[in-house]
């Protein structure tokens, strides 16, 4: 067991369906341990101190075959353990990201992604950036700033 910070442990990044299926090797190189680790430090961790609810990890460190699999962008964070997706437990993606704005963490992207959960990446010069993914017409609309969307909540 590797614990990232005191409520998260490195397993939690490393679970996938897909992965499990195709026998692809989840084991992260260091590197990414420490941006897994960075993640928890500066996002994940403040975050579930301040609301005091369980974090549930859906998707972590992708691994480069494992994101082509699923369709993943060429540079995606996931690639390297600086993104992680997740729900908060009792709360709504909407009032995570503003959770997350309000608390004025440093991101480098933060996405309330299709009403359903939230996208979290980390960088070495952080954009800040707020983004809210919609679909439409079949094809993923990425807008800036935090919306309200239609697709419910997790």
């Amino acid at each position: 067991m590797v614990r990232l910070t005191e409520n998260f442990e490195l397993d939690e990044f490393l679970v996938s369906q897909t992965a499990t299926r195709h026998g692809i090797d989840m084991t992260p190189p260091q590197t990414v341990i420490d941006n897994l680790r960075n993640v928890c430090i500066h996002v994940l961790q403040p975050l579930r101190v301040e609301v005091q609810k369980p974090i549930r990890i859906s998707s972590g460190y992708r691994p480069p075959i494992l994101n082509e699999m699923i369709g993943g962008s060429k540079t995606s964070a996931h690639r390297f353990g600086r993104a992680t997706d997740f729900t908060v437990i009792g709360m709504s993606p909407f009032e995570t990201v503003e959770t997350i704005i309000e608390l004025d963490l440093v991101y480098d992207q933060v996405i309330h992604e299709f009403g359903q959960w939230v996208h979290i990446g980390i960088a070495e010069i952080p954009r800040q950036e707020i983004l809210t993914a919609l679909r439409e017409n079949g094809e993923t609309r990425y807008v800036r700033g935090l919306q309200e969307t239609d697709y419910g909540s997790a």
